[in-house]
C-alpha cells in the first residue's frame, strides 16, 4: 500500500500545481485591470489569497511520495520494480535508504520534491515583493513543477509494480554503496533548485516589470543558498570520486562532472551581479538574464546525465524517450524565459550608472570572465556529444580545459583580489593600485621563493601559487582598519569564501606541480619509493564485509621515523557482480599518501599503485571554507533584511 499512497500523493502534487499555475495566471490577468469592479477586486483577493497555501500543501505532498519511496525501498518491497532494479535485502541500511535516489526515477522524485518544499518556504517565508510579482513567481515555480510531475507520471514512475515479485532485487552499483551518496546528490539538487526558485523570481519580476531592488532582496538569499549547497555539492563529489575510483585525480573534467560545474559558475555571477543590484540599484537586466542561463545550466546538466547519451560513471543510463522528454522541458522553460526576456527587456528600465574604476566595474568584469569560463566548459562538453550526432568520434579531455580556461581563471583570481578593495560608484586607479601593494608584494614573494628553490616548474602552477598567494592577502584586505566584534557577517563570509578560493587555488597548483606517482609489482618485503615515503607490502590477506568479500593488501609505510600501515582492498560483489577497487589513504599536514591495490603477476607479485600529492588536502579545504563563507553571507543578509524590515526600510 506505501507504494500506491506515494503514487496518490505524487498525482496530487501534481494537480496542486496544475491548479498553483492557473491560480496564478488568472490574478495576474485579472488583477492588472485598472477598471475592476469591487466584486472582481474581491474575487481577484481570494485567488491571489489561495495561491500560498496550495503551493504549500504541494510541496508537503511531493514529500510525502519521496517518504514513501524511502519507506519500500528501506523495507525491501520486492514488489515495486525499481527496488529490485536498484536495491537488495542484504545491503545496509544507510544505503537501502540512500538507494531511494541512487537511480533514474528516485533522483527525479527528490528534485521534484525539493522543488516542491522550495515553492512552498517561498509562499510561507516570502513578504518583501510586490503581491502580483510573488504570485507571478509562484506561479512560475508551478510550471517548473509541473513539468517534471508530467515527467514522472508519464515516463517514468518511481512506483511501478513487478509481478510475480522476485525473491530479491539486483542491488546497487557498489561504485554508490558509499556515505557520499547519501551526502553528494541532496547537496547539488538542493542547489540546484535554489536556481529553479531565482529563475521563477526573474520570471515573475519580467512579467509585472518589477524589476528593481526589492526583486533582488528577495531572490538574493535563494541565490546565496543554491551557491552555497552546490559548493558542498561539488567539494564532497569530487571528494567522493577521489577516494571511490581510484585514479589518484580529484578533477576529470568528465561531462557529468562540468554538468555541476556549469550551474556552479553561473550561479557565481548571479550572486555578484544581484548583489549589485539589491544595493546599487545596477545590472537589472544583466541580473535577469544571468537568473535564466545559471538555470539553464541546471536543466543542461540533469538533461545529460539522464538523457542516455553519456557513458559516465555518474550518469544513469537511460531510454532516448526518456532524454526527449527531457530536452522538450528544457526547450519549454529555457526558450519561453528567453522569448519573455527578449520581450520584456525594454520595460527593464536602467539602473544606477557606475564609473569603470569602480567595484561595480570589478564586478562586470568578474561576470564577464566568469562567462568565458562558462562558454570553454559549456562548447566543450556539448560539442563532443553534437559531433557524435554527426558520425564523428571525438574527445575533450583535460588539456583543452586546463588551456583554455586555466589562464583565464587566473585573470579571474587577479580580479578577485582587487575586487574588493575599490569603492563603489567611483575610485581613483592610483589609490586602488597603493591598496593592492601588500597583495602584490605576497605574490612577487611568493614567485621568487618558489624560483629560488629550483627544480623544473610549469608555468600555470607558478603563477597560480603566487596568485593564490596575493589573493590570501587581499581576501583578508576588508578587515582592515574594522571593528571585527561589529563587522557584519557578510562581509566575513565574503572574506571567507575569497579566502577558500585562495587556498583550493594553492591545493590544484602544488597537487599538479609536485604529484609523484609510482605503479610497481612487489613481493612481501620488496620496498618502493614515493616521494618522502618508503613503502614496503607486508601481505595480502581475506577480508569479509557485509554484503562483499575481498582481498586486502598491507602495506608499511615509513618516513623519517614515522611508521604507518595502510590497508587498500579489491572488493567482489556478488549481486550485481563487480570488482571495485578500495584505496587507503593517509592525510598529513603537507599532503596525502595515496595506495591502491592491484592484481596479481602470477609469479608471487601483487600490483600496487602509489601517489604522493602534496598539499592536495587544501582543494577540499578551501570549498568548504567557500561554502562557510557563503553560509555566513546567507545568515548575515537575511538578519539584516530582517532588522531593516522591523525598522520599515530595507538595506
Amino acid at each position: 500500500m506505501m507504494a500506491e499512497a506515494g503514487l496518490a500523493a505524487l498525482w496530487f502534487a501534481a494537480v496542486l500545481a496544475l491548479l498553483q499555475l492557473l491560480l496564478g495566471a488568472l490574478t495576474i490577468r485579472w488583477g492588472g485591470r485598472a477598471d475592476a469592479t469591487p466584486r472582481r477586486a474581491a474575487s481577484i483577493a481570494a485567488l491571489a489569497g489561495s495561491v500560498r497555501p496550495v503551493a504549500v500543501v504541494q510541496g508537503l505532498l511531493s514529500a510525502v511520495a519521496m517518504l514513501c519511496l524511502i519507506w519500500v525501498f528501506a523495507t525491501s518491497d520486492m514488489t515495486v520494480k525499481l527496488v529490485v532494479e536498484n536495491s537488495q535485502s542484504a545491503k545496509p541500511m544507510m544505503y537501502k535508504v540512500a538507494g531511494a535516489w541512487g537511480n533514474h526515477e528516485g533522483s527525479m522524485l527528490l528534485w521534484v520534491t525539493i522543488l516542491g518544499l522550495a515553492g512552498g518556504a517561498v509562499a510561507l517565508l516570502e513578504r518583501r515583493l510586490e503581491e502580483r510579482t510573488l504570485i507571478a513567481t509562484l506561479a512560475a515555480q508551478a510550471a517548473i513543477a509541473l513539468g517534471f510531475y508530467a515527467f514522472l507520471l508519464v515516463a517514468s514512475n518511481p512506483f511501478a509494480r513487478i509481478w510475480p515479485a522476485p525473491a530479491d532485487g539486483l542491488g546497487l552499483n557498489p561504485l554508490l554503496q558509499d556515505p557520499g551518496l547519501a551526502f553528494h546528490p541532496p547537496t547539488l539538487y538542493v542547489g540546484y533548485v535554489g536556481l529553479s526558485v531565482a529563475f521563477s523570481f526573474a520570471v515573475g519580476a519580467l512579467v509585472t516589470g518589477d524589476v528593481g531592488p526589492a526583486f533582488a532582496r528577495a531572490m538574493r538569499p535563494w541565490v546565496l543558498g543554491a551557491w552555497t549547497f552546490l559548493t558542498v555539492g561539488i567539494t564532497a563529489g569530487s571528494y567522493w570520486a577521489y577516494y571511490e575510483l581510484g585514479w589518484g585525480g580529484w578533477w576529470f573534467w568528465d561531462p557529468v562532472e562540468n554538468a555541476s560545474l556549469m550551474p556552479w559558475l553561473a550561479a557565481t555571477a548571479l550572486l555578484h551581479s544581484v548583489t549589485v543590484l539589491a544595493t546599487r540599484d545596477g545590472l537589472r537586466a544583466w541580473t535577469v538574464m544571468l537568473a535564466v542561463v545559471a538555470f539553464s545550466m541546471s536543466m543542461i546538466g540533469t538533461f545529460l546525465v539522464r538523457s542516455g547519451i553519456l557513458t559516465s560513471v555518474h550518469a544513469f543510463a537511460v531510454d532516448p524517450t526518456r532524454g526527449a522528454f527531457i530536452l522538450a522541458l528544457l526547450a519549454i522553460y529555457i526558450g519561453g524565459a528567453l522569448a519573455l526576456f527578449a520581450l520584456r527587456v525594454g520595460t527593464v528600465r536602467q539602473g544606477t550608472t557606475f564609473d569603470l574604476v569602480s567595484r561595480e566595474g570589478g564586478l562586470v568584469l568578474n561576470n564577464l570572465l566568469l562567462s568565458v569560463i562558462l562558454g570553454i566548459v559549456l562548447i566543450g562538453t556539448l560539442y563532443p556529444l553534437v559531433a557524435a550526432g554527426f558520425g564523428v568520434q571525438l574527445s575533450i579531455g583535460a588539456p583543452f580545459f586546463d588551456k583554455a580556461a586555466g589562464p583565464i581563471a587566473l585573470i579571474l583570481v587577479a580580479a578577485m583580489a582587487v575586487g574588493p578593495l575599490v569603492r563603489w560608484r567611483r575610485d581613483d586607479g592610483q589609490a586602488v593600485l597603493a591598496r593592492m601593494t601588500w597583495p602584490i608584494a605576497a605574490s612577487a614573494f611568493t614567485a621568487a621563493g618558489l624560483i629560488a628553490l629550483g627544480g623544473s616548474m610549469a608555468i600555470l602552477p607558478l603563477l597560480a601559487l603566487s596568485l593564490a598567494a596575493g589573493l590570501a592577502v587581499a581576501s583578508i584586505a576588508p578587515l582592515w582598519g574594522r571593528a571585527l566584534r561589529r563587522t557584519p557577517l557578510a562581509i566575513w563570509g565574503m572574506v571567507v569564501a575569497h579566502l577558500g578560493v585562495a587556498v583550493s587555488l594553492a591545493g590544484m597548483a602544488a597537487s599538479s606541480a609536485w604529484t609523484q606517482e609510482r605503479l610497481v609489482a612487489v613481493g612481501p618485503g620488496e620496498p618502493t619509493r614515493v616521494g618522502p615515503f618508503t613503502v614496503t607490502l607486508v601481505g595480502i590477506a581475506p577480508v569479509l564485509g557485509e554484503n562483499w568479500s575481498g582481498l586486502e593488501g598491507q602495506l608499511r609505510a615509513t618516513r623519517d621515523e614515522d611508521v604507518l600501515i595502510l590497508k587498500p582492498q579489491q572488493r567482489f560483489f556478488a549481486n550485481p557482480p563487480t570488482t571495485t577497487n578500495e584505496t587507503s589513504i593517509r592525510s598529513f599536514w603537507d599532503g596525502q599518501l595515496y595506495t591502491v591495490l592491484g592484481q596479481p603477476d602470477g609469479r608471487g607479485r601483487w600490483q600496487v599503485r602509489l601517489w604522493w600529492k602534496p598539499f592536495v588536502t587544501l582543494i577540499w579545504l578551501g570549498g568548504a571554507l567557500i561554502a562557510i563563507g557563503g553560509a555566513l553571507s546567507l545568515i548575515g543578509r537575511v538578519a539584516r533584511d530582517r532588522r531593516a524590515a522591523q525598522r520599515g526600510g530595507w538595506a
